[in-house]
């Protein structure tokens, strides 16, 4: 795949899944919305309070009576629980938040009676298209783990390699970052790159190729990698990034977003059910892209 576009022509269209969004009044979430049916990669089920989405689907053109879209509405402080509970009764496939906070959305996924929580950790799952590159890239976790251990390096690398497999990606290889590429007892991130890299070679993670430590230049060119002497499978064609704390990833996702001019689609990843947790300040058209890497990898 080397464009995001390739992720909604993937969608079975004859098997549409349903997206519950959490409080939809939101301009941006309902134009995303309207865009994904359009394109007929999706239903919606839209939560919230009915009136006010009703009045901005009109401002933005949005016929809520359309085949494939309903609306429900719920009072803002249980929207989220609704939206989740449609998806745990199988009434819908994604969660999606609307105009509600990040932790209202979280907390009731997490939620032991109702929610969606597995044994995994949560991560954040990024895949950007960055101009002239020839090739998508998945860089993980930019929004959940501020600084995780080894174990939850494991379930990072899990739920990203399993958004890679389901997306299309045959054993994706991963990339651990570090600053350096070579071990460094003083430097932990390179430590738990040797780790995840031993723990990956005696099958202790699965489906994907990991390796190192490797600076960020030689995971992603080869002939940085090259230039290094690195012989690796991963140097040089990394599918996923893996970073050692969440101020990495931040600052590597707004790089591509802010001074590459990247397109990325994002989800969280780890609960049984994709989650679609995009920014106010995302635009529409990711908002769409996010949704079908959700649909995709959605059971």
């Amino acid at each position: 795949m080397k464009t995001l576009d390739e992720l909604l022509h993937k969608i079975d269209q004859k098997n549409l899944k349903v997206v519950a969004v959490a409080q939809a009044a939101d301009r941006e979430v309902l134009r995303a919305v309207k865009h994904a049916l359009q394109l007929n990669i999706g239903h919606f089920l839209l939560v919230g309070d009915q009136p006010e989405i009703e009045n901005l689907a009109e401002q933005v053109e949005l016929d809520l009576t359309q085949p494939g879209i309903r609306v429900k509405h719920a009072k803002a402080g249980v929207a989220a629980e609704e939206a989740v509970k449609a998806v745990r009764n199988r009434e819908a496939h994604v969660v999606m938040k609307g105009q509600i906070d990040t932790k209202q959305v979280l907390k009731a996924v997490l939620n032991k009676q109702f929610g969606l929580r597995t044994s995994r950790v949560l991560s954040h799952v990024a895949l950007f298209e960055v101009p002239n590159q020839e090739r998508l890239i998945f860089l993980t976790d930019a929004a959940m783990n501020i600084a995780p251990t080894i174990e939850e390096k494991v379930h990072i690398i899990n739920n990203a390699v399993e958004v890679a497999v389901k997306s299309g990606w045959t054993l994706p290889k991963v990339a651990s970052l570090a600053a350096v590429e070579v071990v460094n007892p003083t430097m932990p991130a390179t430590q738990d790159a040797a780790v995840l890299t031993q723990m990956n070679r005696r099958g202790q993670i699965k489906n994907c190729i990991v390796d190192g430590p490797l600076a960020f230049d030689n995971a992603v060119d080869r002939q940085a990698a090259e230039q290094k002497g690195i012989t690796s499978e991963v140097a040089g064609e990394a599918d996923i990034l893996v970073v050692p704390t969440i101020e990495v990833a931040n600052a590597l996702y707004k790089s591509f977003m802010y001074y590459a001019g990247a397109k990325v689609a994002a989800v969280i990843s780890g609960a049984k059910a994709p989650i679609v947790l995009t920014s106010r300040a995302d635009s529409a058209q990711s908002k769409v892209y996010s949704l079908a890497l959700a649909l995709q990898t959605s059971k």
